[in-house]
């Protein structure tokens, strides 16, 4: 008789929860940013309390530039599943909208709205997500969380 698999050692890893009004934009941002630095590391959500039909493109856009695509992603609704497996969630803008679960880790990052921004705003927006995100990471222990080099990342995608 073969033993059942001992799960108790199988590493457990960070779960992170991104939240916004429309995860349309920030949220979507900051989710791509922390898959492409946590790989296999972390688990990663993202949802909003009111989503939005689409991705917004502009934010699409400037995610491209750093040869990150986002356009396949669809917007979520956040759900309560979503909130109650993360170890992080991190609110953008959604104030009361966004339920609270204690034992959980929150932050909330007070970020513009990419919504309606030209290229030039969203850029800021999308450079202040990333140096966030590159925190975050450090700070869950997320293996080998380096800075996203645009070059790496656009080699990566064209593979």
């Amino acid at each position: 008789m073969i033993p059942p698999a001992d799960t108790a050692q199988q590493p457990h890893l960070p779960t992170v929860t991104f939240v916004c009004v429309h995860n349309a934009g920030r949220s979507q941002m900051a989710a791509a940013f922390l898959r492409e630095l946590g790989g296999d590391h972390v688990q990663v959500y993202s949802g909003g309390t009111q989503p939005a039909d689409q991705i917004n493109p502009v934010a699409a856009e400037a995610m491209a530039e750093l040869g990150i695509d986002i356009t396949g992603r669809s917007t979520n609704e956040l759900s309560a599943d979503m909130l109650q497996e993360s170890d992080a969630v991190i609110t953008m803008g959604c104030g009361d909208d966004c339920p609270y679960y204690p034992g959980k880790r929150y932050e909330d990052w007070t970020l513009e709205d990419p919504a309606g921004k030209d290229l030039a705003a969203v850029r800021r927006i999308r450079d202040d997500i990333k140096g966030r995100v590159e925190e975050l990471a450090r700070s869950l222990g997320v293996e080998n969380p380096g800075p996203v080099d645009p070059r790496s990342l656009s080699e990566a995608y064209s593979q």
